[in-house]
Parts: C-alpha cells; structure tokens; sequence
C-alpha cells in the first residue's frame, strides 16, 4: 500500500511540474520581457563594450611610455679582451659574466592632433553602437508585438469558432430530433452536420495557429516552450491618428536611432581623415633614461641618465601617397551617400505606414458593417427557413457569412493595432 502511495506521489509530482505554465501578459510586459532576453541585443551589447574598448587603447595613446628592460649573460668561454687605452694595453682582466639594465621614458608632446582625433572619433563610434542598439530595440519591440497581434487574433478566433461550433452542435441536435419527427428531410440534417463538421476543421487550424504563435511568444520571449501565454483582452485600444503624415516625419527625423548613429559615424569619418592627414606631419616627444651596467673586474656604470626632445618624421612621406587618407575619404563618401539613402528610406516608410494605418481603420468600419449585415441577413433568411420560406442551403449560407464577419471585425481590430505600433516603430518611438 505504501509503495501504491509513493507512486502515485511521484506521478502527481510528474505532472503538475510537465503540465503547461500559464502566464498573463499584457504587450507591455512582453515587450519588456522580450528586450531584456533579447539574443540581439545581447550581440549589441557586446559591440558597445568592444568600441568602449578601442576609446581606451586611444586615450592610452596620450600617456607616457616608461620600458624597462635587464639582461644578464654569462660567458662559459673567456673572450678576449685587449684595451686600446693608452697606458692600459695588455690582455686585460678576465670577463665571465655581464649585467645590464636600463629604463627609458617618453612623453608624446606633438602628434600632429592623431591622438586627439582618435579619442574623438572613438567617442562617436561608442556613441553610435549604442543608437545602433536602441534602434534594434525598437525593431524587437515591434517584432513583439506583431508576434502578440498574431497570438491576439488566434485566441479571439478560437473562442468564436468554439461558440459557433457549440451553436452549430445544439442545431444539429434538435434537426436530428426533427427528422425523427418527420418534419425535415435527412439531406437538410446531414447539410447541417456537414457545416459542424468544417466549424470544427477550422477551429482545429485555428487552435494549431494558436499554439504556434504560443510557441513563437515563448522563444522571443525566452520563456519555457510550454507556457502558456494568455493575451490581455483590452490589448486593442483607440489609436490616434489626428495628426498628418507629416507630423509623424519630423518625429521620425528627430527619433530615428540609425539617423542619429549614422550622423556620429560620419563625424568620425570625417576625424578619420584629418588623422590620415596627420600622418604627413612630424612627431615631437619628450625622452628619458637611464642605463646601469656591471662587467665584474672591468666596467661599471651607474647613474647614467639622460633626458631630451626627440623629433621624428617619415621621409618616405615625400614619395609615397597616403593611401590611409583616400580610404578615410572615400569612406566619407560612402558614409554621405548612405545618410541620404536613409533619409529618402525613412520619408517613404513614415509614408506607407501612415497609408496602410489609416487603411487598416477603414476596413474595420467596412467589416462593422459587414457584420450588421450578415447578422441581418442571417436573421431574415433563419425567420424564412422557420416558416418554410428558405431553404437550408441559404440558412447555412448566412451562417457561414455571419462566421466570417466576426472572424473578420475581429482580426481587422488587431492588424489595425499593429498597423499603428509599425508606424511607431518606423518614426522610432515604439519603446516611449
């Protein structure tokens, strides 16, 4: 008996851990939820850190350079040493071990300004891989939401087919009952039970959407695959839309991350090339040292130390061309080329997506007053049928028609929803 117990523990255990975790999540909680799993940004991230790096190794460039260095050699054969000295000739003492050490210090004075560009351009890169990771953050957010739109309209679509089908289910039981009684044919009861039976095929495909977009929220997420996502049901909301396209460019001028990014690589571009000039230009700096030596019976040296200016400057400069200063300038081009292409990118994609915002408004307006009338219809043609002035046919036809204006009021709700957070991604503040 205890054994049975024990089992039966271990099986409730079992499957109230492997059963499906249910979660409710608004869009903003998934939004946020999905930036801060987010494998992209994490990618971002690492980038940022990376350019944070290359501004340090270009502000180390500004500090002195201090070298130590030592040796110590032993010599298992005894050289020959003769002194040229005057009144020290001979063979000279017996050498079989040297010391040496020295240290040398330098200070950059004058670069031509390369370090100073390089810090500079190095601050605008750090700048930009962060608008670079904002703006990505933006396309996640959106990306997110059309992943919850797709779960949205997936979960309203089942419970409207699940209430047909329990509606279309009850009718086939009284048609049945009907038949028995004599008063319908049985190829009108059979039409009905064919009209279940394809509610029931849909509400099969729709569930299975359902637990696709499920799936899809979970990974963007970076939630378990089994949870169970339920949708907030006051997700669709009232979108303004009173203010003209162009209201909406200007903020995208003022908004947009990889207009901004772009701006601060072409500052860095354009530091790019002054440093390239740079390199035309002599290097001043300031050295020091000092050297100690010890050679046992001949030489010793202590306290050998020696400062100055040092200049120096690549003659071959004269007669080769600086190709480091064509590169800097072509990638200017190419940097000015690109900030219009986005530019003219950005002017249409606020446009199209103002267009297809107010487009998505006004089909649910059209689809209300599908719904009406379907619904209309259906009334007018199930009074007919009732009083044997309709065939089944048309009954089940309006049926189906009124099915479908649901279906359609209903995901025309949720695309209008989406149609609005593009347009907000698109001018760049999805995530305000």
């Amino acid at each position: 008996m205890n054994k049975f117990l024990t089992a039966a523990f271990f099986i409730m255990v079992y499957y109230s851990v492997s059963a499906q975790e249910k979660r409710v999540l608004s869009l903003e909680e998934a939004v946020k939820l999905g930036i801060e799993n987010s494998k992209n940004l994490k990618i971002d991230q690492a980038k940022i850190e990376e350019s944070t790096a290359n501004l340090l190794e270009a502000k180390n460039r500004q500090l002195p350079e201090l070298t130590v260095s030592g040796s110590y050699l032993y010599l298992p054969l005894e050289p020959n040493v003769n002194l040229k000295i005057p009144g020290m000739g001979g063979g000279g003492p017996k050498v079989s071990n040297v010391l040496y050490g020295s240290a040398n210090l330098s200070v950059p004075i004058y670069s031509g300004g390369r370090i100073k560009y390089g810090i500079k351009s190095a601050e605008y890169l750090v700048e930009a891989s962060k608008l670079t990771s904002e703006n990505d953050r933006n396309a996640i957010a959106y990306n997110i939401s059309q992943a919850y739109n797709n779960l949205f309209k997936a979960n309203e679509v089942v419970k409207l087919l699940k209430e047909n089908l329990a509606s279309s289910q009850k009718r086939d039981q009284s048609f049945i009952k009907l038949e028995n009684n004599g008063v319908i044919a049985r190829n009108d009861r059979l039409k009905a039970q064919l009209q279940t039976s394809n509610i029931e095929l849909q509400l099969m495909e729709a569930e299975n959407n359902y637990s696709i977009a499920n799936i899809n929220m979970d990974l963007l997420l970076g939630l378990p695959d089994n949870t169970e996502i339920e949708v907030d049901p006051s997700y669709i909301g009232d979108d303004d839309l009173g203010k003209p396209d162009e209201y909406y460019l200007n903020l995208a001028k003022e908004s947009r991350k990889d207009l901004r990014a772009m701006d601060y690589q072409r500052k860095a571009a354009a530091l790019g090339t002054k440093s390239a000039k740079a390199e035309n230009l002599p290097s001043l700096a300031f050295n020091g040292g000092y050297v100690a030596a010890d050679i046992p019976k001949l030489l010793t040296i202590t306290n050998a130390v020696n400062v100055g200016v040092g200049i120096s400057y690549n003659l071959s400069n004269i007669w080769k061309k600086n190709s480091s200063l064509m590169q800097s300038k072509a990638k200017e081009q190419e940097l000015a080329a690109s900030n219009e292409l986005l530019n003219d990118n950005i002017t249409l994609e606020v446009k199209r997506d103002y267009q297809n915002d107010l487009y998505a408004h006004k089909k649910i307006e059209v689809y209300q007053r599908a719904l009406e009338q379907a619904e209309e219809n259906y009334r007018i043609t199930l009074n007919k049928y009732n009083n044997g002035l309709e065939t089944i046919t048309n009954l089940l036809d309006a049926d189906t028609a009124k099915i479908t204006a649901n279906v359609n009021v209903v995901t025309s709700k949720a695309d209008a929803a989406l149609a609005h957070k593009k347009l907000l991604q698109t001018t760049g503040i999805i995530n305000n």
